[in-house]
């Protein structure tokens, strides 16, 4: 199975790397995505995936009561917390760690493997952490912006941290493989089944979808590393240079 994983991301890697080498013949308007063609290539692929995931999605999300969703989603919920304990704690957040740790204490145990979020019952604030936002926190800068499939939008530095969110994720650690691929399979199905409002806002929003998701990602994920309180960016004059 580690094998397995080692394979998955070294493909991942490569192809950023195959990306990176080939930036020089792309046609990018954005600076920050100077390998839009390839890109807008990946782009189109998760498209033709999501034609199959999404009524997945769909038909999940109609069937499955909201309860069972809400403890699938707590469930995985709960798995994630242990890792934002440990990003918040390298990202020198100590009382944030703590209220993570006592949240996977609490949840595991009163709330039956994480099934319920007795945690959050009892004010302790669920955070999302990764590692790509701990190397961000450390001045790691974020990268050309690529689009993966099935992944979906990352940095360079948002990639090779998803590499290690996933290296150290105790779901692709399970040594039985039927149980293993069930539980990844559910997880990404609960997760894209969540995402379904948001598609038709992007819908209505977007004259270009791609453009439209890529900017809402680089947004977004800025917003996470500073908590909120982005910084002001430095705009350098050339002419007065």
């Amino acid at each position: 199975m580690r094998t397995q994983l080692r394979s998955r991301l070294s493909c991942l890697a490569c192809a950023a790397a195959i990306a990176a080498l080939g930036g020089c013949a792309t046609t990018a308007n954005n600076p920050k995505d100077p390998f839009e063609s390839f890109n807008r290539a990946m782009f189109a692929v998760n498209e033709g995936l999501d034609v199959v995931i999404k009524p997945v999605a769909q038909g999940y999300d109609a069937a499955a009561p909201l309860p069972l969703k809400v403890v699938i989603g707590n469930f995985f919920g709960n798995i994630w917390d242990a890792w934002t304990a440990v990003n918040n704690l390298l990202q020198g957040k100590g009382k944030d760690a703590a209220s993570d740790v006592g949240r996977v204490l609490i949840n595991s145990t009163l709330g039956i493997g994480g099934a319920f979020d007795i945690a959050g019952e009892m004010g302790l604030e669920k955070h999302s952490e990764d590692f790509g936002q701990t190397l961000g926190k450390w001045g790691v800068a974020d990268g050309p912006f690529f689009y993966w499939p099935l992944i979906g939008p990352r940095t360079t530095r948002d990639t090779f941290g998803w590499m290690v969110d996933v290296y150290v994720d105790p779901v692709w650690r399970v040594d039985d493989m039927a149980l293993r691929n069930s539980l990844v399979a559910t997880r990404y199905i609960n997760l894209r089944a969540s995402l379904l409002p948001s598609d038709k806002v992007v819908a209505e929003a977007a004259f270009d979808r791609y453009e439209y998701i890529r900017d809402a990602y680089l947004q977004h994920r800025r917003s996470q590393i500073f908590d909120g309180a982005q910084p002001h960016e430095v705009i350098v004059d050339e002419a007065a240079r």
